[in-house]
């Protein structure tokens, strides 16, 4: 059985992993869902020097101080940064990354460029607006807006998202990660869920820079939106106890 720590993506809490988590301490694992700084319950702690170093932080902390060895450290979407840096932080505590609908990118790249750049615009824009100037707003969860990032979503799966889900502070999103050269070999796997092994197999080998650093890793389907940790829990922690033994 595994330690595994479940790192959610962008606006969500520890509450994303609920379900999962339960299946997979039925499996026999021990489950450490993580909260980051300035989301969900910790919104208050959010500022705009929240970035992806205070987030490996956070990720360095729970796993150090919990003594946790052989972790599986699971990261959903907007998180592939902040477990990368942790692995790269304290590699002799982390067994393997397991990047869900992500995976690492290359030195110098941010979240944000792994979005295309309409999509980055968009970000950018909404930022400006928000008032603030350094938070992400909640977007709307809108299916017919966003169709292929929302599939499998239920009206109540919506709701929930739309109710506990934070503003994201902006600097975790537009700040790269420093990263050691030569870059660490490690176990990695992927579970993608809006794109297909063969896709990241094509354009890693295209020489994309999102998908590059996928080329020769553990690939696996789990065909669903953006969010499979709602819309097929049961698959996805099923996925991880594979992964986890």
């Amino acid at each position: 059985m595994a330690e595994i720590v479940l790192v959610p993506g962008f606006w969500l809490g520890a509450w994303a992993w609920e379900e999962v988590a339960q299946e997979l301490r039925a499996a026999g694992h021990e489950v450490h869902p993580l909260t980051l700084t300035g989301l969900a319950e910790r919104a208050a702690e959010a500022t705009p020097d929240v970035d992806v170093h205070t987030h490996v932080d956070d990720i360095v902390r729970l796993v150090e101080g919990e003594g946790l060895r052989d972790v599986v450290l699971v990261g959903h979407s907007g998180a592939n940064l902040p477990v990368t840096g942790a692995a790269d932080r304290i590699p002799e505590r982390i067994a393997r990354i397991v990047y869900v609908d992500a995976g690492p990118l290359l030195p110098g790249m941010a979240v944000i460029d792994f979005n295309t750049p309409r999509k980055q615009e968009e970000w950018r824009k909404q930022v400006a607006e928000a008032g603030d100037g350094w938070q992400l707003p909640v977007p709307p969860f809108d299916p017919a807006a966003d169709p292929h990032n929302l599939a499998g979503l239920t009206g109540q799966h919506l709701a929930r998202m739309a109710e506990l889900a934070t503003p994201q502070p902006f600097a975790t999103a537009t700040r790269p990660l420093d990263r050691p050269s030569p870059l660490p070999s490690r176990h990695c796997s992927v579970i993608a869920s809006t794109f297909t092994p063969e896709q990241a197999r094509m354009l890693a080998g295209s020489g994309n820079p999102v998908f590059e650093p996928m080329a020769g890793m553990d690939l696996h389907h789990l065909p669903t939106g953006h969010w499979p940790m709602f819309s097929r829990p049961t698959e996805l922690a099923s996925l991880l106890n594979e992964i986890a033994r």
